[in-house]
């Protein structure tokens, strides 16, 4: 892909370098009639030599070559209806709650929400000016919150939901997802933890060699009123590289009134779906269920083999004949030494001098390879050596037939479900009245950017195009400026010489 990307450039490089020298050569032909004119007027501002010809610079002094291009950061403003809009470029926290609340049932030292939070530029920026809001501190609990400008709720327009994150020094274990908090009397930012309820969760998270992006949605039993999880299935894609380059990347949410739903990565689908077809558990219960007080009948035959009860053991078949038996045709080798052992004691070692017999009994040398066998074929006293015995069948059995009696594998009869519902419409959730950000990481300086909130997609593409797009213009030409620096110089080529920097290049 980077050398598709390169050639794309040097090539309108060439295009540019083209149309340049043709206009060049224009003006050439142009200056040459006009050149009395010029050498007059040069004459009268005194830049003659004596011999009347104009002094040029030495061939050999270098031409400056122009800076490689900057990209000029501006904060994004929102073009459109939107319901939440956050660059963090004023550099405060204002509209933000810190939340002040401690987690239950767990060790004091961990219980609060005491997680730094700062809004400052990346350490190493690429565009400057351009402010986030970073998790500065490890292994702290971190939890933040803002009111939407007004609560959104799911009617008859999509939700879409984008932010950019940046994970400055990679990441261990720890997440990177938002909550949208569902509208209740009962919502206190300050208070905010992971019992909040929310109605979406979104976003990366990764722990060991686990790399996750959350799409969770919290659905309510219209029989029941209680809530419970729905999970997307997992993306097909590989996350691993948005969690380790170090890169600001821009994750996208798109919930249709349809059900449908995408999930974007860099303005890239990644994952896409249906709200009643693809979520872990499944929205809609089964109408059926299995009867949990049926049983199954005491003489329910569930084997499909039987052994046949008719078979005979054959009369010459031998139970106690051994499996393996002695090669009787195997003959000792020539030059095998019967009399000497294959381990010795080692005739150089000595008792240690602390031993004590009546303690640790009577002293041996410890055994080694008798130095007589090296050359021999073996040592001790020879036995034939055992092979498979060609009469050996072992335990007869009956063989297997088919069970004229088998009745299947039992299983429990239907019966309906007394919970069944269903739910045709699960895009109509809990309306939204904040986002919030409630993590734990085990790393630190994760950098957060321009959240927006919308239901209008060409509004949020806008959003990106203007934020995280300078990003990545940014980084790319903090990548790469040989090659803008390369593009500049080739126009003080030939075509020739340019398509041979080209090959050398590439």
């Amino acid at each position: 892909m980077e050398l598709k990307v390169r050639l794309c450039v040097l090539l309108l490089a060439l295009s540019v370098c083209v149309t340049l020298q043709a206009r060049a050569h224009e003006e050439d032909e142009e200056e040459d009639v006009n050149v009395e004119d010029d050498m007059a007027n040069l004459a009268d501002e005194e830049m003659l030599d004596e011999d009347g010809e104009v002094d040029v610079e030495e061939e050999g002094k270098p031409t400056p070559v122009a800076a490689a291009p900057t990209v000029t950061y501006k904060a994004p403003e929102p073009k459109g209806e939107h319901f939440f809009a956050e660059s963090f470029d004023k550099g405060t926290l204002d509209g933000w709650v810190v939340s002040q609340a401690k987690k239950d049932s767990i060790d004091e030292e961990i219980a609060k929400y005491d997680g730094q939070w700062e809004v400052e530029e990346m350490k190493e920026t690429k565009l400057p000016g351009d402010k986030g809001l970073v998790l500065k501190s490890r292994a702290k609990h971190h939890a933040i919150s803002a009111l939407l400008l007004r609560p959104f709720t799911f009617d008859t327009k999509p939700l879409i939901v984008q932010y950019e994150v940046n994970f400055q020094n990679g990441i261990d274990c720890g997440g990177a997802y938002v909550k949208l908090l569902s509208q209740s009397a009962d919502l206190n930012l300050d208070e905010f933890l992971d019992k909040t309820p929310y109605t979406i969760m979104f976003g990366p998270d990764k722990c060991g060699e686990d790399y996750k992006l959350h799409f969770i949605f919290r659905h309510k039993n219209p029989k029941t009123g209680e809530f419970e999880e729905k999970h997307a299935k997992k993306p097909d894609a590989d996350l691993r590289t948005y969690f380790t380059d170090k890169k600001t990347h821009i994750y996208s949410l798109v919930l249709n009134p349809d059900n449908s739903f995408e999930i974007l990565i860099d303005q890239t689908v990644v994952n896409s779906g249906n709200l009643l077809n693809d979520m872990t558990p499944a929205v809609n219960p089964t109408s059926e269920i299995e009867d949990p007080d049926d049983r199954k009948p005491e003489d329910w035959d569930e084997r499909p083999k039987i052994q046949d009860p008719d078979a005979v053991k054959p009369e010459d078949w031998d139970e106690d004949a051994p499996a393996k038996i002695s090669d009787e045709d195997a003959v000792k080798p020539d030059g095998w030494l019967d009399d000497e052992l294959e381990y010795i004691g080692d005739p150089d070692a000595v008792k240690p001098e602390d031993w004590d017999e009546d303690m640790d009994g009577e002293w041996e040398a410890p055994q080694v390879p008798n130095p007589a066998c090296e050359s021999a074929p073996g040592c001790g006293k020879w036995e034939r050596p055992m092979i498979d015995n060609p009469n050996y069948k072992g335990k007869w059995k009956p063989p297997m037939i088919d069970n004229p009696n088998y009745q299947g594998v039992w299983k429990p009869r239907k019966i309906p479900n007394p919970d069944y519902f269903e739910d045709l419409h699960p895009f109509r959730m809990t309306p939204v009245s904040a986002v919030g950000l409630e993590l734990w990481s085990m790393t630190s300086d994760i950098f957060f950017d321009n959240f927006f909130i919308t239901s209008d997609r060409s509004v949020a593409e806008k959003w990106a195009e203007d934020g995280w797009g300078l990003k990545k213009a940014a980084e790319g030409a903090a990548e790469v400026p040989g090659t803008f620096h390369f593009c500049l110089c080739v126009c003080e080529h030939s075509v020739e010489e340019y398509v041979h920097l080209l090959t050398v290049f590439l």
